[in-house]
């Protein structure tokens, strides 16, 4: 059974964003062995310019760099990332599922992540080229993955 990890940014502070990750989570349960790790973000400042937004996403991406097992197959969600219709990422999760027993996916915090973590990423993806906001995402990446299990069992599942 494949060994999905997520690491993120920031605390899901609101119930209904709570909810629905527990609901994906449970759902998910009958195809990989999930794990979620919710790491402190850093506190942005009223005023940030370039070099501050850089430093803020380096101390972040080292905390997640930290977390993630040496054997893992790093999957990035960032906005340079490539996007993939439903079908297309529930063939890369059934590929990746026959190539390594445990795959990362990193969601950075509001600023994005760093030059360096995505250096070290096998693969970016991007959900959208629109702004959403970080814990969003999470919820979206939950959906995802179950539907693209859904899709590589030949089960069904709303188009």
């Amino acid at each position: 059974m494949l060994n999905i990890h997520i690491v993120c940014i920031g605390k899901i502070k609101e119930n209904y964003l709570k909810d629905a990750i527990k609901e994906y989570a449970k759902r998910l349960s009958k195809y990989c062995k999930l794990t979620i790790l919710e790491l402190p973000d850093e506190k942005i400042p009223d005023k940030l310019n370039e070099n501050i937004a850089n430093e803020i996403k380096k101390k972040e991406s080292d905390n997640i760099l930290n977390h993630i097992k040496k054997d893992s197959y790093i999957i990035c969600l960032d906005l340079t990332g490539k996007e993939l219709s439903s079908e297309q990422f529930s063939k890369n999760i059934e590929n990746l599922s026959l190539e390594t027993s445990s795959v990362t996916f990193v969601i950075g915090g509001s600023l994005g992540l760093s030059s360096d973590i995505l250096k070290k990423a096998h693969q970016k993806i991007c959900f959208s080229k629109m702004t959403f906001p970080h814990q969003l995402i999470r919820v979206f990446l939950l959906e995802q993955i179950f539907r693209g299990f859904k899709i590589s069992h030949g089960e069904t599942y709303h188009r």
